[in-house]
């Protein structure tokens, strides 16, 4: 799991090998139960204490990591995910993105930038890839952000130089996936 990202139970039990009805015999916790928090039909928030802190102890993680997702900022996010396709390359990237549901699990939290932005990642890998887009997120292609963001970089850059030259250089480099939710991004390899 990178860091920074969303802890739900059942990216613990995939991360852990552990199944459903196993927490739900670890913990004496009715199997229903943990399978409609897993199913995000029921919320680990308005559970019991003693729910949460026996599904905690179970996956070896604290109660807050349950019940408070951790939000890193949008450039420290930005720089795990270009970190995260360096390490698994383009495709496996794209297949565990998928797979895992991450975008929607950003969505459901109302992060849309990092939803966005990893659409955007999944949408470009498949270009330079030539491989065909993913049909189920083309409602999400509609999407933008309100504002444009830029890298930290470029608004430092402008703020010393008392003017808007690095963002206008960044906002014409930008990727196209990226730039289409407004996302000024022109560099995801160099990365270290």
């Amino acid at each position: 799991m990178l860091v920074g990202e969303i802890m739900f139970i059942d990216d613990l039990l995939k991360e852990r090998k552990m199944s459903k009805y196993r927490l739900a015999k670890l913990t004496d916790i009715p199997y229903s139960t943990i399978n409609d928090i897993c199913n995000h039909h029921a919320s680990i928030n308005k559970c019991n204490v003693l729910t949460v802190y026996k599904i905690a102890n179970a996956l070896n993680v604290t109660i807050e990591d349950l019940l408070e997702p951790k939000r890193i900022p949008f450039e420290s996010f930005k720089s795990n995910v270009c970190h995260e396709v360096k390490r698994l390359s383009d495709i496996p990237f794209i297949n565990k993105t998928i797979e895992d549901n991450k975008i929607l699990h950003y969505l459901k939290l109302r992060w849309y930038p990092e939803a966005l932005y990893l659409l955007a990642m999944i949408d470009y890998l498949s270009r330079i890839n030539k491989i065909p887009l993913n049909n189920d997120y083309d409602s999400l292609r509609k999407l933008s952000l309100t504002s444009p963001h830029y890298p930290i970089s470029a608004l430092v850059a402008d703020m010393v130089n008392k003017n808007n030259l690095e963002k206008q250089r960044v906002k014409k480099e930008a990727i196209p996936e990226f730039k289409r939710f407004n996302i000024m991004e022109s560099e995801i390899r160099n990365v270290y």
